[in-house]
């Protein structure tokens, strides 16, 4: 699908989402708007009915009033002439005083009984006794006459049975005097045409016209049973409404679509609260009920009922329908719109992907001609600035590789030309790159190593070179190490390892490279190197044993041949010969010591402790000597590896030189401590009579002393000691002022593994 294509689609498509949500917005709204507007023209119904309804019940009151009046006034006026008796009285002049007065019936009654009986009319024939209407009148007029057995009274006006209002209106009458009680009515026909003209059954009527979804009008009735309304009346003049009951509440309606009980109890929360609205299902139909109260303060709430289907959801189908149809047509007019705006729009793009196609095949010469200033004219001008600037770039960037080829060659030649052996390996170990000296050292070719791990590292050195690189993860750099490595076939070779880490950007070590230089010859001429150092020490030993020796024994031999001439045995010459003879066995012991040292098995000690037990064995040989030992210890341990026997030699000898360089006693310092770096340092300090400083670098050498009886072969044996602990002695003094020895041995790791037991030979 081409842009243009895109694009059309693209704003057709959003064109088309906006109308559809258009089109369901406004079924939600006009839904709202419709339920609304139901709901305000039930109300309006409602109000209206009620008006009519109160405008109709007053002006039924007045009428009823005034003919009352009319009916007292009559009565009265027929009594006094008819006079105090009935038998005096006759049908004819019944009949007489009905026309004169205007009434349409005149009856007597008897007072003899509970309930008055007719005795005679104006009419041709008495009432009907047995009739339900004439029972009714006369047990209301029983009951009013119990509290007040003479006066005037007239009931409201009387339902029929078939519905409307009885066109007769009556009234009773009786006094003192009087043995019998009169009743008479009048025609009510002028108010029941009056019904029909401004009752409530015209605005009925209209409303049920007017509004096709009006399906019911019932009027609850909240008052108690007992209590009598002229509101029945009224009510009965509605088309099709007659009087049903319904729990506690008298409902005046078809009541098709009454709930029982419920309709009742929302009647109950609306005379409370105001208008209640609310949704039903009935019959199949969605109902919107609706129940008014009378603003009168009467006891009364009109139930106005309303088809969903009809009021809402056919008038929200019609507007969707028409929206629809109107959005179909908007959205064909937008397509074909966007489809020719888009062809506008995407015209200059075509110079624009023409030049890129030039400048993607590397040709950056020609430039687009810009005559827009809109952003299609900036983005063509960016894109002539870009291409210039690619020219620019490429040719820096074939300059640039030109360099990094040269460089890359000489480095790729450097690497395989030179005699030491490189190989890098990954975080796994697996081989990545050799040159051809690690071919020609280690027999693997490059095709065999790379991409596998090498059995390079011998079984005996697997754990040094672990730590080696663990501490190389850990960012330490290290020195050149001498150990062993196998090849190929088996043979292990002494060679000088150089280990780096290769990072990334982001500084995480990638691979590791090491460099491995053959020692092999070297090590061989070290061999020669240090037999031919030996070779000239035993001369110098020999030597040195042979002049001391040669002194002691040309004054054994003197004291022999004086001996032997005199033939007298001198005890004197016996101790000197003997101490001569101790002296030779003392040079022959020490002379052994060096040549051959015994075997040595190195243990864990802490040099504090090893330090102390040599402290109390010259303790009392101190005090006679009027020397006191300041110890400084340190507080964390200070554990070595060590030989503990030779470890306290170097220490006897030390300290017995200290004591021997203060004649006149004082005080001997005794530190240990523990340092950063992981080295124990002892440093013994006295404060004798000193060294002077040309002879400090001759200390060490065999036979030289600044002692009368030493054999200047105490510091040898001390050194030779420190040295095969690995540790270093140094030696400082001031002549009258003291001597500090100071011995450094490395401290025993405890993450290193147990101490082993090394025997030096």
């Amino acid at each position: 699908m081409s842009v243009k294509a895109k694009l059309a689609f693209i704003l057709s498509s959003i064109v088309f989402i906006l109308l559809i949500l258009n089109v369901l917005l406004h079924d939600y709204m006009t839904r709202d708007d419709l339920r609304a507007q139901a709901e305000q023209d039930m109300s309006t119904v409602a109000e209206q009915l009620m008006l009519s309804i109160v405008s109709y019940r007053h002006g039924v009151a007045y009428i009823d009033r005034e003919w009352e009046e009319r009916l007292r006034l009559a009565s009265i006026a027929a009594a006094d002439r008819l006079g105090p008796s009935r038998e005096q009285i006759t049908a004819s002049q019944l009949n007489e005083m009905a026309h004169e007065l205007g009434l349409k019936q005149v009856v007597v009654l008897s007072r003899e009984q509970l309930t008055p009986e007719p005795v005679l009319t104006s009419d041709t024939e008495l009432p009907n006794l047995n009739s339900a209407r004439w029972r009714e009148r006369m047990s209301w007029l029983a009951s009013v006459m119990n509290d007040n057995p003479s006066g005037y009274w007239s009931p409201p006006y009387e339902t029929m049975a078939t519905g409307g209002i009885n066109p007769d209106k009556w009234g009773y009458y009786t006094r003192e005097g009087l043995d019998y009680m009169l009743a008479v009515s009048l025609d009510n026909t002028n108010l029941t045409d009056a019904v029909s003209v401004v009752g409530p059954a015209p605005v009925y009527a209209k409303a049920i016209e007017s509004i096709d979804a009006l399906v019911e009008i019932m009027l609850f009735n909240m008052t108690p049973e007992d209590e009598t309304d002229h509101l029945e009346t009224t009510m009965r003049q509605l088309d099709k409404m007659w009087f049903t009951q319904y729990g506690n509440s008298r409902v005046f309606g078809t009541g098709t679509y009454a709930e029982p009980g419920r309709d009742y109890e929302r009647a109950q929360v609306a005379m409370k609260q105001g208008i209640l609205y609310h949704e039903a299902v009935l019959g199949g139909k969605e109902l919107l009920k609706s129940y008014v109260p009378f603003t009168d303060g009467s006891p009364y709430i009109l139930g106005i009922v309303m088809d969903k289907q009809l009021a809402i959801y056919d008038k929200v189908r019609a507007e969707r329908d028409q929206r629809l149809l109107v959005s179909s047509i908007a959205w064909l007019i937008v397509i074909i719109f966007s489809y020719w705006i888009s062809g506008w729009i995407l015209r200059p793009i075509r110079s624009i992907l023409w030049k890129v196609s030039e400048v993607a095949s590397g040709r950056f010469d020609e430039s687009l001609l810009v005559t827009r200033k809109d952003e299609f004219g900036q983005l063509a001008t960016r894109i002539n600035a870009m291409s210039k600037n690619l020219a620019i770039y490429t040719t820096k960037l074939k300059q640039a590789f030109e360099e990094n080829r040269s460089m890359k060659e000489y480095l790729e030649s450097f690497i395989n030309h030179t005699i030491d052996a490189i190989h890098v390996v990954d975080l796994d170990g697996r081989v990545t790159q050799v040159n051809r000296a690690f071919e020609k050292m280690f027999g693997w070719t490059a095709e065999e190593a790379v991409g596998h791990v090498l059995p390079l590292i011998p079984a005996s050195q697997q754990k040094e070179e672990q730590a080696a690189m663990e501490a190389l993860r850990s960012g330490k750099l290290l020195d050149a190490r001498e150990v062993i490595r196998r090849n190929k076939y088996g043979e292990e070779i002494a060679v000088s390892v150089t280990t780096s880490p290769i990072r990334d950007r982001s500084g995480a070590i990638g691979a590791i490279a090491s460099i491995s230089r053959d020692m092999t010859s070297r090590n061989k001429m070290e061999e020669l190197l240090r037999q031919s150092e030996k070779l000239t020490t035993v001369g110098q030993l020999a030597a040195g044993v042979a002049h001391e020796i040669r002194n002691p024994l040309t004054t054994l031999r003197g004291f022999l041949q004086l001996q032997q001439q005199t033939g007298n045995l001198n005890m004197r010459h016996n101790d000197l010969m003997l101490s001569e003879l101790d002296r030779i066995n003392l040079i022959v012991s020490e002379f052994l010591i060096l040549a051959k040292p015994q075997a040595s098995k190195f243990h864990v000690k802490d040099v504090r402790y090893v330090l102390g037990d040599v402290i109390s064995l010259l303790d009392s040989q101190a005090h006679l000597c009027n020397v006191v030992f300041q110890e400084r210890f340190s507080e964390e341990p200070c554990e070595i590896s060590c030989e503990e026997n030779q470890l306290k030699q170097v220490f006897i000898n030390l300290l017995k030189n200290a004591m021997e360089s203060m004649p006149q006693g004082g005080e001997i310092i005794i530190s240990v401590t523990r340092n950063a770096l992981d080295y124990i340092t002892i440093a013994i300090q006295d404060q004798g009579i000193g060294i002077p400083e040309e002879m400090i670098p001759k200390l060490g050498d065999p036979f030289f002393t600044g002692k009368e009886t030493g054999t200047g072969l105490g510091i040898m044996v001390s050194q030779r000691i420190i040295h095969s602990h690995h540790g270093t002695m140094q030696i400082a003094s001031t002549v009258g002022e003291g001597t500090t020895v100071k011995l450094t041995l490395p401290a025993w790791r405890a993450n290193a593994g147990e101490a082993s037991e090394n025997e030096v030979q």
